[in-house]
């Protein structure tokens, strides 16, 4: 069994060579006589944008290296870190924890809340990049709330069991966030099994504007659309449209059981952290919300083992 050591320089030159070459990681490990997890994690931790190149790989493993401290220490570099994820990524005190486990840094949630906390006493405002929680919902109606408004709905009780699971990559959740004044919004669609998101911003709430938005954005990856679980708003009722388009099933969640669709309530959670209640998204680009969709599926999350959900579906996607 191959010894555990470092990647060195000309490591990372033999990786780049023969990963772009073809070989397999299990051949370009038995070449450098070190593990096949330590070439996973090599091109995991270091790849770029443009994939992998060792002298990229070269200058992360460096700055990696020069920020990695002691268990709970919590140095200028790191901390400059975790402020960057908080206030240009979003991302919550767990998954910069994570995301720093898998640099090499241990360092807890906890600590990291502890250091919030402090630059609030401080006067900071890191503080306001944490999410807030208390949504209310509404209890008045009764279970057929909605019914009338969508012509031939299917409920969520005939959906395969097998949606429930999360068994399959290809099954997606539908909801809409309101703009203020009720004149337009966001269409929200997230795929169930690995959290991807997409976010399509609509000029009218009507049933016209969210099923061309919905084909739109699921037709170019439909051999990965099964099914889609929609909310009871009366814009989804041109349902049956998406379906033949898409060649999948529409089903619709019990009215007013919001936790039915509770993946797609959380991302419009994390949505409002960038787009606030109230917002009028009239004043927000295409691009504004495209840069929001990025970010979200960028984000490692807890749940996926801290990769992100773009990691994910086309891990998935291409197995």
């Amino acid at each position: 069994m191959s010894k555990y050591r470092r990647v060195t320089y000309e490591d990372r030159c033999q990786i780049y060579a023969l990963s772009k070459g073809g070989t397999s990681q299990a051949s370009i490990a038995s070449v450098l006589d070190v593990s096949q997890s330590t070439v996973s994690r090599e091109l995991r931790r270091n790849r770029g944008q443009r994939g992998y190149r060792f002298k990229q790989a070269e200058a992360k493993a460096q700055t990696r290296q020069a920020i990695r401290s002691k268990p709970r220490k919590l140095t200028s570099p790191v901390r400059r870190e975790i402020e960057a994820k908080l206030r240009e990524m979003r991302w919550s005190p767990e998954q910069i924890s994570g995301w720093l486990r898998d640099q090499g840094i241990k360092l807890s949630h906890e600590r990291i809340y502890q250091m919030i906390w402090q630059d609030k006493r401080d006067g900071g405002n890191l503080w306001r990049c944490l999410r807030r929680r208390g949504k209310r919902y509404n209890k008045r109606a009764g279970k057929n709330a909605g019914r009338g408004l969508i012509p031939n709905r299917i409920d969520i009780s005939d959906r395969p069991a097998i949606v429930a699971r999360k068994a399959r990559l290809g099954d997606w959740e539908g909801d809409t966030v309101v703009s203020a004044g009720h004149k337009g919004g966001l269409l929200t669609l997230v795929e169930r099994k690995s959290q991807l998101t997409k976010i399509s911003k609509l000029q009218r709430s009507t049933a016209r504007a969210t099923q061309r938005a919905t084909v739109r954005r699921l037709k170019p990856i439909d051999n990965f659309v099964h099914t889609i679980t929609f909310d009871n708003g009366k814009e989804f009722a041109a349902h049956q449209d998406i379906a033949h388009a898409l060649n999948a099933r529409i089903f619709f969640a019990t009215p007013y059981h919001a936790w039915e669709r509770g993946l797609n309530e959380n991302i419009n959670g994390l949505i409002r952290d960038f787009f606030p209640k109230g917002t009028d998204f009239s004043t927000i680009s295409n691009a504004e919300v495209a840069k929001v969709e990025r970010l979200l599926n960028a984000r490692p999350r807890k749940s996926l083992g801290f990769r992100s959900p773009q990691e994910v579906f086309v891990s998935l996607a291409n197995s």
